[in-house]
């Protein structure tokens, strides 16, 4: 793990660094930082997962949002969740593709599909992998079938909707506070409604944010180097 880590530091050093030195000097550096540590975070919880360890806070945390359970938070949570539903997010994606495809460039409509098709790729992968079975503390509302690790709602919403506010602020820099809010409170509330639905362990979430946050930076480092790359093309005409 600690040999990986180094190979990406000396990567980012050597060979993106160099090419893009206006983001470094912003967010850069506290970005690589945070990826840093959701990669030691996620790699201590998938060995405890591996192993099939149980957390007790898991079944401590869900036990205690079920007690402000009612009818009305049900169909909020329900309607919330749906957002990160495969029939949800597979018309939006498709419609994305088209519509960058459209408006903007080719190579950019592709990117976006890597994206999204690889969270897709990446949730179902992980779950295979790890083979954890989903919380049973009471009737749930919703019937999955599915393995647990990590929430694919989580890993999805993240890619999708973190990376469509990212290319929504390239276009609309004067409402990026609000188009990263909204998209932040979208993302953390399907995550939310997993855990209060009782269809995931808060665990299962938090490495479904992970692992998509890692994924979306890959992609806007893709979309970065695109970008550059368009620019000095047209640049050199």
């Amino acid at each position: 793990m600690q040999e990986t880590l180094k190979k990406l530091a000396r990567l980012w050093m050597h060979e993106v660094n160099p090419r893009q030195m206006s983001f470094v000097t912003t967010v850069g550096v506290i970005w690589l930082g945070v990826c840093l540590l959701l990669l030691f975070g996620l790699a201590n919880l998938a060995e405890e997962v591996l192993e099939q360890e149980a957390f007790a806070f898991d079944e401590t945390i869900l036990l205690w949002i079920n007690q402000f359970a009612n009818p009305v938070i049900d169909r909020v949570m329900l309607t919330v969740t749906r957002l990160g539903d495969p029939h949800i997010v597979v018309p939006l994606t498709c419609i994305g593709v088209v519509w960058l495809w459209w408006r903007w460039r080719w190579q950019i409509a592709a990117i976006f599909a890597i994206t999204c098709i690889g969270g897709a790729v990446l949730s179902t992968s992980f779950k295979l992998l790890f083979g954890k079975e989903r919380p049973a503390l009471w009737s749930h509302l919703i019937t999955e079938t599915s393995y647990s690790f990590p929430s694919g709602h989580a890993l999805g919403s993240m890619v999708l909707y973190g990376f469509s506010a990212y290319l929504l602020v390239q276009r609309f820099q004067s409402h990026k506070w609000l188009i990263y809010g909204i998209a932040t409170l979208l993302i953390g509330s399907i995550g939310f409604s997993r855990i209060y639905l009782g269809v995931h362990w808060p665990t299962d979430v938090v490495a479904g944010y992970s692992i998509g946050f890692l994924w979306l930076s890959i992609c806007i480092g893709l979309f970065q180097l695109e970008t550059k790359r368009s620019k000095r093309s047209i640049n050199s005409r």
